[in-house]
């Protein structure tokens, strides 16, 4: 009795206003919209990163090859993160995944 009277405590100090996933699938829906932003962070760094050493490549036929294709993959890799956006979205609808907290484009 007095374990799960502690254990109740800690989980209202840790989980305020009783935010408490209830199952893995708003987990995982409550998670998402961070992967999602850091992703598109690292791809910004990523392209920028490509056009600075495109920049920089001083006519280096090799330099500005590496930053053409530094470029190109932040793109596809822009690509694909939008793609599995829109996969999580449809997921999350069609098997009731829970609020994916970004339902922007399925209501």
């Amino acid at each position: 009795m007095l374990a799960q009277l502690n254990l109740d405590q800690i989980q209202k100090n840790a989980f305020p206003s009783n935010k408490i996933p209830g199952s893995v699938g708003s987990l995982i829906g409550n998670i998402l919209p961070y992967i999602f932003g850091a992703a598109a962070i690292a791809l910004l760094i990523y392209l920028i990163l490509g056009g600075f050493q495109l920049m920089t490549s001083r006519g280096d036929p090799k330099a500005a090859q590496g930053a053409q294709a530094k470029i190109t993959n932040a793109l596809i890799g822009f690509v694909i993160v939008i793609f599995a956006f829109f996969i999580v979205q449809l997921f999350s609808q069609v098997f009731g995944l829970g609020n994916t907290s970004f339902g922007l484009i399925f209501k």
